[in-house]
């Protein structure tokens, strides 16, 4: 994951590096404070790139109403080459909503929005026109264009870490993003929410909501934390203190990895195994430490 770049020649050079580096997808947040807007980033990206998948990670659904945002999806999986994954989530940094002059309402209110934001962007990748009235938004037949590359629409990513974000995912996307909790007041991220036990109550909510249509989920994860390392102990205790908790959490926590390439491979597919989880997401600052593990593990 990458907040983007201070100029074109270096955001290409970046999306270069992850294509040669292994990486199967670059993918952008959504935030006012990146270096890039997120629809153009990726666009670019895909043009510097030729196999590289791009995606956002995520739209915020309160910065555009969800027709705009149908269309620039669309768009971008269009111009793309069917290379574009869709994530849509409801916000959480009270911050930059306060900074913009949004309103930043509860999250039960920012969920509701978000519940029908994914109804009135899949009806619109849809071939009919699209008629819809809910307690947030209204469309009154509007035909969705341009078509997306990618039928019936780009992958749906909706990820976030309280149940009922996670049961909304797992029935309307194709991909579940597992990641801590957002504190109610939208100061930060629930460091308490990184345990294994917390992310074996996502994955349990998750079946429960999907029933059926489980099997067919892909299950991701942002990890807070990369350390490539022969020292684990003290990389661990550093951790421990900038998370607020103790070592034993870190060292099992699934959003932490640290070790050496070795431990790390192994204990990626032992949390695959036990969560389901298939797809990892880091930041950009571990790209390049990371690469080895992803060169070990592509393929199997």
């Amino acid at each position: 994951m990458s907040n983007g770049a201070a100029s074109r020649a270096e955001w290409l050079a970046l999306a270069r590096r992850a294509e040669t580096l292994g990486y199967a997808i670059l993918v952008v947040p959504d935030h006012f404070r990146n270096a890039l807007a997120t629809g153009p980033a990726l666009l670019a990206a895909a043009e510097a790139t030729t196999t590289l998948r791009v995606g956002s990670l995520v739209f915020d659904n309160d910065f555009r109403h969800p027709t705009i945002l149908a269309k620039e999806a669309a768009s971008l999986d269009v111009l793309t080459g069917g290379r574009f994954e869709m994530g849509l989530g409801a916000g959480w940094m009270r911050s930059e909503y306060d900074e913009a002059g949004i309103a930043f309402d509860p999250p039960g209110l920012r969920v509701g929005r978000l519940e029908e934001a994914v109804r009135i962007v899949k009806g619109l990748f849809a071939d009919e026109p699209l008629h819809f009235a809910g307690r947030y938004y209204h469309v009154n037949g509007l035909t969705g264009l341009p078509r997306p590359v990618q039928r019936p629409h780009p992958p749906l990513v909706i990820g976030g870490g309280g149940r009922r974000v996670l049961s909304l995912a797992a029935r309307e996307a194709d991909i579940v993003g597992f990641a801590p909790r957002a504190k109610v007041d939208g100061s930060g991220l629930d460091r308490a929410d990184i345990t294994a036990a917390a992310v074996d109550q996502k994955v349990v909510w998750v079946r429960e909501a999907a029933g059926d249509r489980f099997a067919s989920l892909e299950l991701n994860l942002l990890v807070q934390a990369v350390s490539v390392t022969d020292e684990r102990a003290p990389a661990i205790d550093k951790l421990a203190r900038r998370f607020e908790a103790t070592p034993d959490v870190v060292e099992s926590s699934p959003f932490v990895f640290v070790g050496s390439v070795d431990w790390i491979s192994e204990t990626l597919r032992e949390r695959r195994e036990r969560y389901g989880i298939s797809y990892w997401v880091v930041f950009e600052v571990a790209m390049e430490a990371f690469a080895p593990v992803v060169a070990r593990l592509r393929g199997t």
